[in-house]
Protein backbone atom coordinates (compact mmCIF):
# COMPACT_ATOMS: atom_id res chain seq x y z
CA UNK A 1 0.00 0.00 0.00
CA UNK A 2 1.28 3.46 -0.88
CA UNK A 3 1.37 6.23 1.73
CA UNK A 4 1.84 9.95 0.94
CA UNK A 5 5.18 11.37 2.11
CA UNK A 6 3.31 13.74 4.42
CA UNK A 7 2.18 10.72 6.45
CA UNK A 8 5.65 9.18 6.81
CA UNK A 9 8.60 9.88 9.10
CA UNK A 10 11.49 8.07 7.34
CA UNK A 11 15.08 7.07 8.18
CA UNK A 12 14.51 6.18 11.84
CA UNK A 13 16.81 3.66 13.50
CA UNK A 14 16.55 1.37 16.51
CA UNK A 15 19.41 -0.32 18.36
CA UNK A 16 17.02 -2.87 19.81
CA UNK A 17 14.76 -3.22 22.87
CA UNK A 18 12.09 -1.13 21.08
CA UNK A 19 10.39 -3.25 18.41
CA UNK A 20 9.57 -6.82 17.50
CA UNK A 21 8.30 -8.19 14.19
CA UNK A 22 4.51 -8.40 14.22
CA UNK A 23 4.52 -11.86 12.62
CA UNK A 24 7.20 -13.79 14.51
CA UNK A 25 7.78 -11.59 17.61
CA UNK A 26 11.57 -11.52 17.03
CA UNK A 27 13.44 -8.38 18.13
CA UNK A 28 14.23 -5.92 15.35
CA UNK A 29 17.40 -3.83 14.96
CA UNK A 30 17.82 -1.49 12.03
CA UNK A 31 16.13 1.27 10.05
CA UNK A 32 12.38 1.77 10.16
CA UNK A 33 9.78 4.35 9.24
CA UNK A 34 6.68 5.54 11.07
CA UNK A 35 3.22 6.42 9.81
CA UNK A 36 1.02 9.18 11.15
CA UNK A 37 -1.43 6.42 12.13
CA UNK A 38 1.05 5.13 14.73
CA UNK A 39 2.20 2.07 12.77
CA UNK A 40 5.87 1.18 12.15
CA UNK A 41 7.53 -0.77 9.32
CA UNK A 42 11.04 -1.99 8.50
CA UNK A 43 13.14 -0.09 5.97
CA UNK A 44 14.20 3.53 5.60
CA UNK A 45 10.92 4.24 3.78
CA UNK A 46 8.20 2.40 1.87
CA UNK A 47 10.49 2.00 -1.16
CA UNK A 48 13.12 0.23 0.97
CA UNK A 49 11.57 -3.23 0.96
CA UNK A 50 10.57 -5.56 2.43
CA UNK A 51 8.36 -3.40 4.69
CA UNK A 52 7.47 -5.74 7.53
CA UNK A 53 5.21 -4.41 10.26
CA UNK A 54 6.76 -3.81 13.69
CA UNK A 55 5.11 -3.60 17.08
CA UNK A 56 6.54 -1.86 20.12
CA UNK A 57 7.97 -3.53 23.19
CA UNK A 58 6.30 -2.15 26.30
CA UNK A 59 8.69 -0.42 28.71
CA UNK A 60 8.97 -2.21 32.03
CA UNK A 61 6.28 -0.89 34.39
CA UNK A 62 6.07 2.29 32.36
CA UNK A 63 2.36 2.11 31.51
CA UNK A 64 1.10 1.75 35.04
CA UNK A 65 3.48 4.43 36.29
CA UNK A 66 2.55 7.02 33.69
CA UNK A 67 -1.19 6.42 34.02
CA UNK A 68 -0.96 7.54 37.63
CA UNK A 69 0.90 10.80 36.87
CA UNK A 70 -0.89 14.14 36.78
CA UNK A 71 0.48 17.56 35.81
CA UNK A 72 0.57 18.50 39.49
CA UNK A 73 3.04 15.89 40.64
CA UNK A 74 5.85 15.82 38.13
CA UNK A 75 9.33 17.25 37.78
CA UNK A 76 11.36 17.54 34.60
CA UNK A 77 15.07 17.13 35.03
CA UNK A 78 17.41 19.93 34.01
CA UNK A 79 21.20 19.69 33.64
CA UNK A 80 21.27 20.30 37.41
CA UNK A 81 19.10 17.31 38.35
CA UNK A 82 16.23 18.10 40.72
CA UNK A 83 15.60 15.10 42.96
CA UNK A 84 13.74 14.72 46.22
CA UNK A 85 16.14 15.17 49.16
CA UNK A 86 14.37 12.49 51.19
CA UNK A 87 14.56 10.06 48.29
CA UNK A 88 18.25 10.82 47.82
CA UNK A 89 18.96 10.03 51.46
CA UNK A 90 17.15 6.72 51.22
CA UNK A 91 18.86 5.82 47.96
CA UNK A 92 22.28 6.82 49.25
CA UNK A 93 21.89 4.68 52.35
CA UNK A 94 20.74 1.70 50.34
CA UNK A 95 23.21 1.87 47.47
CA UNK A 96 26.15 3.76 48.92
CA UNK A 97 29.47 2.59 47.43
CA UNK A 98 27.55 0.13 45.23
CA UNK A 99 25.90 1.99 42.40
CA UNK A 100 25.83 5.35 40.64
CA UNK A 101 22.89 7.29 39.23
CA UNK A 102 22.71 8.75 35.70
CA UNK A 103 23.74 12.39 35.35
CA UNK A 104 23.30 14.94 32.59
CA UNK A 105 26.11 14.24 30.13
CA UNK A 106 24.88 14.39 26.52
CA UNK A 107 26.65 12.96 23.51
CA UNK A 108 27.59 15.71 21.04
CA UNK A 109 27.47 15.26 17.26
CA UNK A 110 30.79 14.56 15.57
CA UNK A 111 32.06 15.70 12.18
CA UNK A 112 31.07 12.27 10.86
CA UNK A 113 27.55 12.75 12.23
CA UNK A 114 27.26 16.03 10.33
CA UNK A 115 28.39 14.27 7.18
CA UNK A 116 25.70 11.63 7.79
CA UNK A 117 23.14 14.34 8.51
CA UNK A 118 21.89 12.82 11.76
CA UNK A 119 22.93 11.21 15.05
CA UNK A 120 21.40 9.45 18.06
CA UNK A 121 20.46 11.38 21.19
CA UNK A 122 20.42 9.22 24.31
CA UNK A 123 18.14 9.69 27.31
CA UNK A 124 16.71 7.97 30.33
CA UNK A 125 13.51 8.50 32.26
CA UNK A 126 13.17 7.92 35.96
CA UNK A 127 10.61 5.15 36.33
CA UNK A 128 8.79 6.53 39.37
CA UNK A 129 8.54 10.20 38.38
CA UNK A 130 8.64 12.54 35.39
CA UNK A 131 12.34 13.20 35.21
CA UNK A 132 14.34 13.03 31.99
CA UNK A 133 18.14 13.07 31.68
CA UNK A 134 20.20 13.26 28.51
CA UNK A 135 23.11 10.85 28.91
CA UNK A 136 26.22 9.59 27.14
CA UNK A 137 26.89 6.29 25.39
CA UNK A 138 28.57 4.70 28.42
CA UNK A 139 25.65 5.40 30.75
CA UNK A 140 23.13 4.33 28.12
CA UNK A 141 24.93 1.02 27.57
CA UNK A 142 25.08 0.33 31.31
CA UNK A 143 21.37 0.95 31.71
CA UNK A 144 20.53 -1.33 28.79
CA UNK A 145 22.80 -4.04 30.15
CA UNK A 146 21.43 -3.62 33.71
CA UNK A 147 24.99 -3.15 34.85
CA UNK A 148 25.28 -3.48 38.66
CA UNK A 149 27.51 -0.39 38.70
CA UNK A 150 24.50 1.82 37.91
CA UNK A 151 21.07 2.13 39.50
CA UNK A 152 19.32 0.70 36.43
CA UNK A 153 16.25 -0.38 38.42
CA UNK A 154 15.01 3.22 38.57
CA UNK A 155 15.79 4.42 35.03
CA UNK A 156 14.40 3.54 31.61
CA UNK A 157 16.79 4.23 28.69
CA UNK A 158 15.58 5.33 25.26
CA UNK A 159 17.00 7.12 22.22
CA UNK A 160 15.84 9.22 19.29
CA UNK A 161 17.20 9.92 15.83
CA UNK A 162 18.09 13.61 15.47
CA UNK A 163 18.45 15.42 12.15
CA UNK A 164 21.43 17.81 11.88
CA UNK A 165 21.58 19.15 8.34
CA UNK A 166 19.35 20.12 5.43
CA UNK A 167 16.60 22.67 5.01
CA UNK A 168 16.19 24.31 8.42
CA UNK A 169 12.41 24.21 8.48
CA UNK A 170 12.35 20.59 7.32
CA UNK A 171 14.92 19.62 9.97
CA UNK A 172 12.76 21.21 12.67
CA UNK A 173 9.64 19.46 11.35
CA UNK A 174 11.36 16.07 11.16
CA UNK A 175 12.79 16.32 14.69
CA UNK A 176 9.42 17.49 16.04
CA UNK A 177 7.69 14.51 14.41
CA UNK A 178 10.28 12.10 15.82
CA UNK A 179 9.84 13.52 19.34
CA UNK A 180 6.05 13.34 19.12
CA UNK A 181 6.06 9.78 17.75
CA UNK A 182 8.55 8.60 20.38
CA UNK A 183 6.61 10.32 23.16
CA UNK A 184 3.41 8.64 22.04
CA UNK A 185 5.00 5.22 21.62
CA UNK A 186 6.86 5.22 24.94
CA UNK A 187 4.37 7.38 26.87
CA UNK A 188 6.91 10.10 27.58
CA UNK A 189 4.68 12.73 29.14
CA UNK A 190 5.92 16.29 28.39
CA UNK A 191 9.23 15.08 26.98
CA UNK A 192 9.06 17.91 24.43
CA UNK A 193 9.18 20.40 27.31
CA UNK A 194 12.37 18.81 28.59
CA UNK A 195 13.83 19.50 25.15
CA UNK A 196 12.51 23.08 25.45
CA UNK A 197 10.83 22.60 22.06
CA UNK A 198 14.23 23.20 20.48
CA UNK A 199 13.97 21.09 17.34
CA UNK A 200 17.01 22.61 15.61
CA UNK A 201 19.49 22.02 18.42
CA UNK A 202 22.94 21.21 16.96
CA UNK A 203 21.72 22.25 13.48
CA UNK A 204 24.30 23.37 10.93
Amino acid sequence: MYYPKSQITPNLYTNGDEFIYADNKQQYIGFYFALSTGKYFTGRNQDDRPNQELITISLENNTSINNSITPNNFTINTPYSIISIDYDLITQNRYQNKTITPTYNPELPTDQDYQNGEFRRLFCKKSNELQYIEINEETYAKLLAKDPQILWQLYIPFNISWQLTGDKQQVAKTNKNIVELTSKRLQLFRFNEYLKLDYIKYYK
